[in-house]
């Protein structure tokens, strides 16, 4: 038990510092969103760059290392959207919406942070793998399915050309394409730009994480418990459980690949959940309350994964 609350305790000490800091008014609004953006935009960008340039693509991108993730995301994504209709009566547009609460998962400010405290920076490399694509796949699920439930607009293409072309005009989009690039290509950057990313990166994961924190005060618990706690079982569980069910049972992957899997399924609701919910104005009070529980219970969630992956 030590060794795990060694692993999980620093990661949410951050973020609740980051939440004293914006609740208390030791940093305005405007403070926490420079510091997000440093993160997401710049910080966070370099570490992907240099870790898909660095990486193995022969190693880290495993189609069953993929399969096994995102088949519970898919899973995760249906269940939540059905149970949203059909258990709670929502209507189709907030069901599609809290079905992608329960997709999106917190991949990188929480995922990457807590497999390095677990295993070591070295073990990342199948995180890499999913994070890479894992805005581009969520994003085109949930805006296709989103456009076929209202049958109107832009239509399912013409929508999910203009997301696509915004997603990869997105930081850490470019940082990942760019990463292919330099890694395929076989160039080796200089010496001292090296060095000065490494400079950055020390301090992305740690600012990101106290950014977090101080965005979740925005974040009010408010809004239908039942469909929260549908998000944060799916989120938390399911999607865990079903990457931990199909990397193990299914494809017998490396015991880093199914740590990789699993910890990164069983993250909390990424903000991007509230992101795309406000983008079509439907179940937006759900999305932000999942975001916030998601995350808080995501401390006991995270050491029952920890304990059955063994730490």
């Amino acid at each position: 038990m030590y060794t795990l609350l060694e692993v999980i305790l620093p990661v949410f000490l951050v973020i609740s510092f980051g939440y004293i800091a914006a609740r208390r008014n030791f940093l305005s609004a405007e403070a926490i969103d420079g510091l997000m953006k440093f993160s997401q935009n710049f910080a966070i960008p370099l570490l992907l760059f240099r870790a898909i340039s660095t990486l193995d693509l022969s190693q880290g991108f495993d189609p069953r290392l993929l399969t096994s993730y995102y088949t519970g995301s898919l899973i995760s994504f249906a269940l939540g959207m059905i149970g949203a209709r059909l258990l709670f009566g929502r209507p189709w547009d907030d069901s599609v919406s809290i079905g992608f609460s329960a997709l999106f998962a917190n991949s990188v400010l929480l995922g990457l942070a807590i497999m390095e405290r677990a295993y070591g920076a070295a073990s990342l490399a199948p995180n890499y793998a999913i994070v890479a694509i894992h805005a581009p796949f969520c994003y085109f699920l949930g805006i296709t399915t989103m456009e076929i439930v209202r049958s109107s607009g832009a239509g399912v293409t013409r929508t999910a050309i203009s997301v696509g072309r915004a997603m990869f005009r997105n930081a850490l989009m470019m940082a990942i394409g760019l990463g292919f690039i330099v890694n395929l290509s076989g160039i080796t950057l200089p010496g001292p730009i090296s060095d000065g990313f490494s400079l950055v990166i020390r301090a992305a994961l740690p600012t990101a994480l106290f950014a977090l924190g101080g965005v979740l005060t925005r974040y009010r618990p408010e809004g239908s418990i039942r469909e929260v706690i549908l998000v944060c079982v799916l989120s938390l569980f399911v999607h865990p459980a079903i990457a931990l069910f199909m990397s193990t049972q299914v494809f017998d992957l490396s015991q880093g690949m199914v740590r990789g899997a699993v910890l990164t399924a069983a993250m909390a609701p990424g903000v991007n959940s509230y992101i795309f919910a406000n983008m079509y104005d439907s179940a937006k009070r759900v999305a932000a309350t999942a975001v916030l529980a998601g995350t808080l219970f995501s401390v006991l969630s995270v050491t029952f994964w920890l304990i059955i992956l063994g730490v």
